[in-house]
């Protein structure tokens, strides 16, 4: 009983919260794309450069790029979008883009592929690739 009493006087006091603070990149420019309909609205249909993703959740080297490509995305603070499309779960979205490996990353505009980036790839190759494809839009 003595020990019970001891672990709940460790407990915060009732109405205590603890806020999390999160610094990691604004959500609103990296999406998971849910449907065939929302890739079209967002991707194809985008005014703004979007970077799409093909990952696999099994895929060790996808989990690896995935921090470097937000943290990317992040610094350029708006001037281009990343959709991440799961291939297991749009597998017609992979083949039409003729993805035969993971990761991939492609860099759409107006609807078309202007480049292609894969495997993994280190934050600075990432940053000149993602400013090259910025870069264009201006």
């Amino acid at each position: 009983m003595v020990t019970l009493q001891k672990l709940l006087s460790l407990r915060a006091p009732i109405g205590t919260f603890v806020r999390g603070i999160s610094t990691g990149v604004p959500r609103f420019e990296i999406f998971k794309v849910q449907s065939p309909e929302e890739f079209n609205e967002k991707v194809r249909n985008s005014k703004d450069p979007v970077i799409v993703d093909f990952f696999a959740t099994w895929c060790a080297p996808c989990r690896m790029l995935t921090p470097r490509i937000e943290t990317v995305i992040g610094e350029n603070e708006g001037k281009i979008k990343l959709a991440k499309v799961d291939i297991d779960e749009h597998t017609d979205l992979a083949l039409d883009y003729e993805v035969a490996s993971v990761p991939v990353l492609l860099a759409i505009r107006d609807g078309k592929v202007e480049q292609r980036l894969v495997g993994l790839q280190d934050t600075d190759k990432l940053r000149t690739w993602v400013q090259n494809v910025v870069g264009k839009a201006k």
